[in-house]
């Protein structure tokens, strides 16, 4: 018990700097799937495409600032992508992630020239403004808990404004949005491009903390989201803006307090994405089960 004790809590600084970082993943996740229903995969090709081409840019010496902002708008014009296929073509929107992902990995690899970028000896964003900040635990709690508060307080703002109730609503009924003179359209491309800037920024950050960028850095950035998402609702729930806004955020630090926890007690590092994946299929189960449920005990009184 002990040393189960000692493990979380040597793993708990590092996993809660690592969940409010992912939490912005969730969040992209989040705004086209419950924002604007726009089932999107983006997320698991713009992840590594902000990580890359940030790599990429900081090791041909461009300034850390601008290769983050180019990035970033890289993650944006894939999330437009995305939605402009699904719009222009009529395509499925997660056959036109899935198209996108598939075009953004041959686009990774032809960014960095290899599979992957090393960044161990070169400044990253984040020194410049705290040194030794990949080396240090609370700042980089005290640096993304102080954003992801601000990126709350923004959004929740920002959602009740016209523009908001213009997205909420389109989100909620497109053709009575549509009917009431909305451009359904560019709502969608600027919410989806948004969403995966937003992915894009935490691959960038994440490629700069870690040292290195990779070509397969995204796999199961889709499903961790997703989990992290699930369960923020169901701790915080979503029916309220600011409830919605939060659930990310939520449950990125939860799930990965729990992933912690399984490391702690012995669960190997490579079983977790089938656990994770897993946990997700029964999240996502439970209502089909509770209505059969509910189903089968109605039955009997009604033949009665």
């Amino acid at each position: 018990m002990t040393d189960f004790l000692g493990s979380f809590w040597n793993l708990f600084p590092v996993t809660l700097a690592q969940s409010l970082l992912y939490a912005f993943v969730a969040l992209g996740v989040m705004i086209p799937f419950r924002l604007l229903n726009f089932p999107d995969l983006s997320c698991e090709g713009t992840f590594p495409l902000g990580g890359c081409l940030c790599a990429a840019l900081i090791a041909a010496k461009v300034p850390p600032p601008a290769a983050m902002l180019i990035a970033v708008a890289a993650g944006f014009a894939a999330g437009c992508a995305t939605a402009a296929i699904h719009l222009r073509l009529r395509i499925n929107t997660l056959l036109a992630g899935i198209l996108v992902i598939t075009i953004l990995w041959s686009l990774d690899l032809r960014i960095m020239g290899k599979s992957n970028v090393p960044l161990f000896s070169l400044s990253n964003v984040f020194d410049t403004f705290w040194p030794r900040f990949t080396q240090n635990a609370v700042a980089q709690i005290t640096f993304w808990l102080a954003l992801c508060v601000g990126v709350v307080l923004f959004l929740h703002w920002l959602l009740r404004t016209e523009l908001g109730l213009v997205v909420r609503a389109v989100g909620a009924n497109d053709t009575m949005a549509r009917a009431n003179g909305v451009h359904v359209g560019r709502v969608l491309l600027f919410g989806v491009g948004a969403a995966n800037a937003v992915v894009a920024f935490a691959g960038a950050s994440v490629a700069q903390i870690q040292g290195y960028a990779d070509v397969a850095m995204g796999f199961g950035m889709l499903i961790g989201g997703l989990a992290a998402l699930i369960i923020g609702e169901a701790i915080v729930g979503r029916h309220t803006v600011l409830r919605q806004i939060l659930a990310p955020f939520v449950g990125s630090v939860a799930y990965y307090q729990v992933i912690s926890l399984g490391l702690a007690v012995g669960v190997h590092p490579s079983d977790l994405k089938m656990v994770t994946a897993l946990f997700v299929l029964v999240t996502l189960g439970l209502p089909t089960f509770r209505r059969q449920a509910k189903t089968q005990q109605a039955e009997p009184r009604l033949r009665a």
